[in-house]
C-alpha cells in the first residue's frame, strides 16, 4: 500500500460577476491529493495521510476520497477549516492568486496521528508545501526519520511561493530529505527557483551523492531525464492537443510510482538499480498518463485502463 502524506483542499476558480459580487466554480485540489487519486485510478492501493476539517467542504473531500476508493484509516478530522486557494484575473487579465490556509485543517498533522498508519503501508509519497509548515512539516519529517530505511520515500518540492516565500526553507527542506528519498522528482521550474543556473545533470548528480536513488527531473514539453548511479535516461513528451496542465506533475508522479509496483520494483535495492532500459520504459509510461492529463480540463487524472 501506498501512503500519501500532505495537504486537501479546494481551488476556487472565478468564473465572472454576479449582480452582488463573484461566483466561484469550487474544484477539489492539492498536489497531494491528486497523486493519491492518480494511484487509485492507476488501480495501486493507496491511503491518505492529511488532515480533512469537520465542515461542509471537509465532507465534500471526504466524500472523494471514498468515491475514488482511497483508503481513509489514517484521514484524521479535525475541527478547523478547509484551505481555499482563490484564482482570478486582475484588471489587466493577468492570473491572480490568493491562498487561505492560516490554522486550516491540513495543516494539523500531529504525531499521534501516525498510529493510524495501516500496517501494510509500504511506500509513502511526500510533497508540496505540508512539508515547509508548521506543525505538519514537522510530523511529516518524523515520519520520513522512522520510515526512510525500511520503506520506500518519495518526494516531489512542488513548490508553492505563495504560501512559503522564503525559498530558503523549500531549499533546507529539500536538502534534508535529498539522503532519505529513493524517488525524488522535480520539475526544472522548481529548480530554476531554487538553483538559478544550475543545470538540472549537475543538480542530479549532486542529489545521487547526496544518498538520493532516483532522480526525475520534468520539463514540461520537453520531455524528462531520469538519473540513477546505473545510468542517465531521457524521453519526450507526448504530443496532445493541452487543454490545461493542472495536475499533469502529479499524474506524472503517480505513474512513475504505479510502474515500480507494477514491474515488482517497488524496493529501495531495486529503484537503486534501475538501468537507462528501465528507466526509459518508466519514464515514456508516465509520460503518456500525463498527456492525457493535460488534454482534459482540470486534474482529471486517467485511470489504468486508458493506458493499456
Amino acid at each position: 500500500m501506498f501512503i500519501v502524506c500532505g495537504e486537501a483542499l479546494f481551488d476556487l476558480f472565478a468564473v465572472g460577476d454576479t449582480s452582488t459580487g463573484i461566483a466561484f466554480d469550487g474544484r477539489i485540489g492539492g498536489s497531494p491529493f491528486n497523486v493519491a487519486l492518480g494511484l487509485a485510478r492507476l488501480g495501486q492501493a493507496v491511503g491518505f495521510l492529511g488532515p480533512i476539517g469537520t465542515g461542509f467542504a471537509g465532507e465534500r473531500l471526504m466524500r472523494a476520497l471514498d468515491l475514488e476508493g482511497i483508503d481513509t484509516r489514517c484521514t484524521p478530522r479535525v475541527d478547523a477549516p478547509t484551505t481555499l486557494s482563490l484564482v482570478g484575473t486582475n484588471a489587466a487579465g493577468v492570473p491572480s492568486y490568493a491562498f487561505y490556509s492560516h490554522g486550516a485543517a491540513d495543516r494539523q498533522l500531529r504525531a499521534e496521528h501516525l498510529a493510524a498508519i495501516p500496517a501494510e503501508a509500504r511506500a509513502f509519497h511526500f510533497g508540496s508545501y505540508a512539508m515547509v509548515v508548521p506543525p505538519v512539516g514537522t510530523t511529516q519529517r518524523a515520519l520520513v526519520e522512522r520510515e526512510h530505511r525500511r520503506s520506500v520515500i518519495s518526494y516531489d518540492p512542488n513548490i508553492r511561493t505563495n504560501v512559503q516565500p522564503d525559498l530558503a526553507v523549500w531549499r533546507d527542506t529539500l536538502d534534508w530529505m535529498l539522503p532519505r528519498t529513493h524517488v525524488l522528482k522535480v520539475s526544472d521550474e522548481d529548480l530554476a527557483l531554487l538553483y538559478p543556473g544550475r543545470s538540472p545533470d549537475d543538480f542530479a548528480s549532486a542529489a545521487l551523492a547526496a544518498g538520493t536513488s532516483w532522480v526525475v527531473v520534468t520539463r514540461g514539453g520537453q520531455g524528462a531525464t531520469g538519473f540513477t548511479a546505473a545510468g542517465r535516461a531521457e524521453v519526450p513528451s507526448v504530443k496532445v492537443d493541452v487543454q490545461d496542465t493542472v495536475g499533469a506533475g502529479d499524474t506524472f508522479q503517480a505513474s512513475l510510482l504505479t510502474w515500480l509496483s507494477e514491474t515488482g520494483r517497488l524496493s529501495m535495492p531495486a529503484i537503486a538499480q534501475l538501468d537507462a532500459i528501465a528507466m526509459r520504459q518508466a519514464l515514456g509510461f508516465a509520460a503518456r498518463a500525463a498527456a492525457i492529463t493535460c488534454s482534459r480540463r482540470g486534474a482529471d487524472l486517467p485511470r489504468r485502463k486508458e493506458l493499456s
